[in-house]
């Protein structure tokens, strides 16, 4: 498929979501939520900050869906959580017709009327790691049925999720910037020393430093990335592409794209 073939050769997260967002508005969803997180808890929902979104809807809607809260309430979050595949929003809510709507998830049906984002499909993605969720929300565009959001999937469907798949992958081997504060080269370069089995004494004869200097760094490193121990810090730093990555021959810095449509320290 030749709409396959730009986001394999896409080098940040910014760029392959802009072409994202331009593909599947073709098709008749012009605006899009997506989400991916790999450090969900016992609990179905954990704080936002630790997952990596995008979106191209209104702020205003962002502020109330994530900074608010009110995805917890989300009838679509908490399919995608429980299924994989695509569904119809029509389908997901008939599903459910037999359960009285909770306040937050009339609030919740109320802030979605309000955008004209009433019509559309949910796509969930697969996953090998514990824990983890990812998926998709497609809008069709402001005015149009659910009816016209079907025909649309009848007739593209199979292309629309071929490429979401393909686009998801992408997005998890590219590095996860946006809103969460960056590790530094230094930190990053202290992570991957500790994930290939180096002690502390280790790394600081072969950095040239002292013990302290690359303990500060780990401290750096797990605050930068919200976790309490070094294991963690490793782990999730793999996870997010923070480490083992790539650099520029020039200046031997990391390329860390800023993300379009980010969540958390929006741009």
């Amino acid at each position: 498929m030749k709409r396959l073939r730009p986001y394999l050769q896409m080098t940040s997260v910014e760029d392959l979501w802009s072409h994202h967002t331009k593909t599947m508005a073709s098709y008749g969803f012009d605006r899009m939520f997506y989400g991916f997180n790999a450090f969900r808890g016992a609990g179905l929902y954990d704080n936002p900050e630790d997952a990596l979104l995008l979106t191209n809807m209104p702020t205003d809607y962002v502020e109330a869906y994530v900074d608010g809260g009110m995805f917890r309430d989300g009838v679509m979050m908490r399919w995608a959580i429980h299924n994989s595949g695509a569904a119809s929003w029509r389908d997901v809510y008939m599903a459910m017709a037999h359960e009285a709507p909770s306040k937050g998830e009339l609030a919740m049906r109320e802030l979605n009327e309000r955008h004209g984002i009433v019509a559309g499909y949910t796509i969930s993605f697969p996953m090998a790691i514990k824990n983890a969720n990812a998926g998709i929300g497609l809008a069709v565009k402001k005015g149009m049925s659910q009816d016209e959001a079907d025909a649309i999937w009848e007739q593209h469907g199979a292309d629309i999720e071929t490429i979401c798949h393909v686009a998801h992958l992408c997005i998890l081997q590219l590095p996860a910037t946006g809103q969460r504060k960056l590790l530094t080269p230094r930190q990053s370069e202290v992570l991957e020393l500790v994930a290939d089995g180096k002690t502390m004494a280790d790394i600081a004869l072969l950095l040239e430093r002292n013990v302290a200097t690359v303990e500060k760094h780990l401290r750096g490193a797990r605050d930068a990335l919200g976790v309490e121990t070094t294991a963690q810090a490793v782990r999730k730093a793999s996870i997010l592409n923070q480490i083992f990555r790539l650099v520029d021959q020039e200046d031997q810095s990391p390329r860390l794209p800023h993300m379009a449509g980010s969540i958390g320290g929006r741009r």
